[in-house]
């Protein structure tokens, strides 16, 4: 049932096809770079076929993907945040005119100020969030000492979580859509409940000052 997905594994370049996926992802959200990662690690915990399988040696380690999905991760969160900074006034035009934009880029700036840059790791998981807080920093001319540590830290358990997920999967259900279908959904899960731990913010502290 995986053949097709373990012919893909089983080349190097499905390295170059993640990091691609995850860099271009903070461009394009609707790209399935989660789901991608996800099968690329259950191919990888099935070894990509039978022992002795030609193809088998060049099966992706866990590690590897772990280490490419994150490093794409924050290459793109970058690129994103320089040109977002270098948006200029129209940009900042653009901001000033939604109040969600404004108040979302006043609560970034003032999170990653008072080093609280976790809401950076929790966005990463939320759908869409990762553009959103990119944009947001580079708009808001945020050092960049202050995003990267929390870019690097939220790439590195999204794409941990995203393999151990696959490679999991495929190791309590096997090498099935099944298992793959499972691990998406909890992929999916936990995007659901960071979205809704970031809105639950604003919204908590709006009920205790009121």
């Amino acid at each position: 049932m995986f053949e097709s997905v373990g012919a893909l594994a089983a080349s190097p370049w499905i390295y170059v096809l993640v990091a691609l996926s995850v860099l271009l992802d903070v461009f394009l959200p609707v790209l399935p770079s989660g789901v991608l990662v996800i099968m690329a690690a259950t191919a990888a915990a099935a070894g990509c076929g039978a022992a002795g399988d030609d193809v088998s040696a060049y099966a992706p380690s866990v590690l590897g993907l772990t280490l490419c999905a994150t490093t794409a991760s924050v290459l793109g969160d970058l690129a994103l945040y320089r040109l977002a900074r270098r948006g200029g006034e129209r940009l900042d035009r653009a901001i000033a005119r939604s109040r969600r934009l404004t108040t979302a880029t006043e609560r970034l700036g003032l999170a990653l100020s008072r080093g609280g840059g976790a809401l950076v790791v929790l966005a990463r998981f939320a759908p869409a969030g990762r553009s959103a807080v990119s944009l947001i920093a580079g708009a808001a001319h945020r050092r960049v000492r202050d995003f990267l540590p929390w870019s690097a830290l939220a790439g590195l358990s999204w794409a941990t979580y995203s393999v151990a997920l696959g490679y999991f999967g495929a190791q309590w259900l096997g090498a099935t859509w099944l298992a793959t279908g499972v691990s998406v959904l909890a992929l999916f899960g936990a995007g659901g409940v960071a979205g809704f731990l970031m809105r639950r913010g604003p919204e908590a502290r709006a009920s205790e000052a009121g």
